[in-house]
């Protein structure tokens, strides 16, 4: 037997990603989002919906770049942290210990620590209700060289113990248990 619930937010696993902003150093800000994702390949383009009363959402939105950074279990703790406290109120990098790096494409700062990071300049901005979303032209991916496979030149990204975030817990991915395709691919 299966429940009729009301309509809420139940599309999970998602990715748990800190979001770097800010034109110059005084102004830099990291948040915590899971409302994240791909929405085109070809052009690459993702967004983010940030709620209004967000201190990065008037940074985002004044700037119209942002960089995405990729967590990982070990960067579970500060990607909590860095979601629940107010830039308005503390320097985020220097609290949780992040390194922030002026952006290559973007003024955004992308995070050393964070496995890759996606810099993003804002395309539109679509008011939806409790949250806005920011739709972005992907510039720059940025890939830790210890994750990319010698040989192949593939970000292994199994190797980066990434988090994900559901329903208000986060989780390490787990175990890979499949490629794209393999359930039809010919047996050799």
């Amino acid at each position: 037997m299966k429940q009729n619930w009301r309509p809420g937010t139940m599309i999970y696993p998602l990715p748990a990603v800190m979001v770097s902003c800010g034109a110059t150093p005084d102004e830099w800000n990291v948040m915590t989002a899971s409302w994240v994702g791909t929405i085109c390949s070809d052009p690459a383009m993702c967004y983010v919906s940030i709620r209004p009363e967000r201190h990065s959402y008037e940074i985002i939105k004044r700037n119209m770049e942002f960089t995405l950074n990729l967590t990982t279990e070990e960067l579970a703790r500060a990607t909590d942290w860095v979601g629940v406290r107010s830039g308005r109120d503390y320097n985020k990098f220097s609290e949780m210990h992040l390194t922030p790096v002026k952006g290559v494409k973007v003024s955004s700062p992308y995070i050393d620590e964070c496995p890759m990071s996606i810099e993003c300049r804002v395309k539109e901005i679509i008011h939806l209700g409790s949250h806005d979303m920011f739709i972005a032209d992907v510039l720059n991916v940025i890939a830790d060289d210890k994750y990319i496979n010698k040989e192949t030149g593939a970000f292994e990204m199994d190797k980066a113990n990434m988090l994900a975030y559901v329903h208000g817990q986060y989780f390490g991915i787990g175990e890979k248990i499949g490629k794209f395709g393999w359930s039809v691919q010919k047996k050799k």
